[in-house]
């Protein structure tokens, strides 16, 4: 008997080629999906190709499906040997990340340079966005009605954006400042053109741009005002290190804990339960509004997916009540050049595997979820039985900080969750880092828990 509770790096566990494998799955996925619309195309895409069909298009026979809400949603469903009247085993995770918006009235000139006026969302250091290359994703919809899908900045051949900064010659008053006021909000206008329009007489370079839009693309500027446009980091996921077990790309949090859940639940097998797979926007922003997991579309799915059944005599809300999930977000990995923040003792380890959170929140735990003993227990057993990597794990010091995540609010449905996703080093950051055996334990579990967990 092993009476002390240790952890091993997982790479020491896990089979080298297979960690590998999923991960170019992974950086492909992380590297097209940078948006909400664009994590629910592909995932949807991926999910036709392995036989799934459209839950509201009432296929009784197919046994595996997906339901998509606005664009930013997507809920996949597979049928178990038992059935959704018996409750189901869900993994929660959200797709959108912090990131810059675009504002609706957006184009301005200055100083003979065009710009953007933008909004920050979520949780960023704003100092991080500036001086580095970022890429034009989103909808536009035009005066007729038409859809345009932007893409700008990602393929070699294409221009940046750049949000430019002060020069340390001139930033005496800027390097004294607090770092939460070194660039402000109304200082993230990224730089869009710079060549004027020689047959006007006022707002020249302005006029450049709108007429280089409309050449190109069909826009007005009235268009700004029905679009929805954000600049992200440039660029494709990236191997770390001399050995490349790491991965940094934009967006980990939390689509790495999205496309995960997605992969295991396609690739489960007989599950003796019904399992669900949910995607939810918002959740950096407070889960708010119709695509945030305090919307009722979850609910809304599961009652068109008892009527899809002919399942009467049941409510939603019955089946919430028995229902398991695992909450899919990321932690904070200690990182060692910080290491005073953390709590050793009950941090993460970059590389130990996916990350078990019995509560969240911050201070007093407060705005927690907070999963009971008999749950991590349950959780706990069955990844050791399964020969998952995992380890326990809180986000930083009590007094210091902490953070919330999907979970309470499927609490609030009546559905037993606990949080569990991989550890991540400089969570929010532009580019933030993922451990490859990491991402894999992740799958691991998840998997596990949507197969076996009862």
């Amino acid at each position: 008997m092993e009476l002390k509770y240790s952890t091993k790096n997982a790479w020491e566990v896990l089979k080298h080629d297979e960690v590998i494998n999923f991960s170019e799955s992974y950086k492909d996925f992380i590297s097209n999906a940078k948006t909400e619309r664009e994590a629910v195309k592909y995932l949807k895409n991926v999910a036709e190709q392995n036989g799934f069909v459209d839950l509201f298009k009432g296929d009784t026979h197919s046994g595996k499906y997906y339901a998509i809400n606005d664009n930013k949603n997507i809920f996949l469903l597979k049928d178990g040997i038992l059935g959704v009247e018996n409750g189901l085993n869900f993994v929660f995770a959200h797709i959108d990340s912090p990131r810059i918006d675009i504002k609706q009235n957006p184009l301005y000139e200055g100083a003979d340079v065009v710009m953007f006026k933008t909004h920050y969302y979520g949780g960023i250091k704003k100092y991080q966005w500036v001086t580095i290359p970022l890429a034009l994703h989103g909808v536009i919809i035009l005066k007729d009605g038409t859809k345009l899908e932007v893409s700008i900045g990602e393929s070699e051949t294409d221009p940046v954006f750049v949000i430019s900064d002060l020069l340390p010659h001139l930033a005496k008053k800027q390097m004294e400042q607090n770092a939460r006021e070194v660039i402000q909000g109304e200082a993230l206008d990224p730089i869009v053109g710079s060549i004027p329009d020689k047959e006007s007489d006022k707002e020249k370079f302005k006029t450049a741009i709108l007429k280089l839009l409309n050449e190109k693309y069909g826009i007005v500027e009235e268009d700004f005002i029905s679009s929805e446009l954000t600049l992200v980091p440039a660029g494709k996921a990236r191997d770390v290190g001399f050995d490349r077990g790491a991965i940094a790309s934009y967006g980990h949090d939390d689509r790495i804990c999205g496309f995960t859940g997605a992969m295991a639940l396609i690739d489960a097998t007989n599950p003796k339960r019904t399992i669900g797979v949910m995607l939810f926007d918002k959740e950096e922003i407070g889960s708010d509004g119709i695509t945030g997991a305090q919307s009722d579309f979850l609910d809304y799915a599961i009652e068109k997916y008892l009527a899809l059944k002919g399942i009467k005599n049941v409510s939603v809300r019955e089946v919430l009540h028995k229902s398991y999930g695992l909450s899919a977000d990321v932690n904070a990995a200690i990182d060692p050049l910080y290491r005073d923040v953390f709590d050793d003792q009950n941090s993460p380890i970059f590389g130990h595997g996916v990350v078990v959170t019995k509560f969240t929140g911050s201070g007093g735990k407060y705005s927690a979820s907070d999963a009971s003993a008999e749950l991590v227990f349950k959780v706990r057993k069955l990844f050791n039985e399964n020969g998952v990597p995992w380890q326990i794990g809180e986000l930083g010091k009590v007094d210091v900080g902490g953070g919330g995540t999907v979970a309470k609010f499927m609490a609030n449905r009546g559905i037993q969750v606990l949080d569990v996703g991989p550890a991540l080093l400089s969570m929010h950051a532009p580019f933030e880092l993922a451990s490859k055996v990491d991402l894999y334990s992740s799958y691991l579990g998840y998997k596990a828990f949507l197969e076996k967990f009862e």
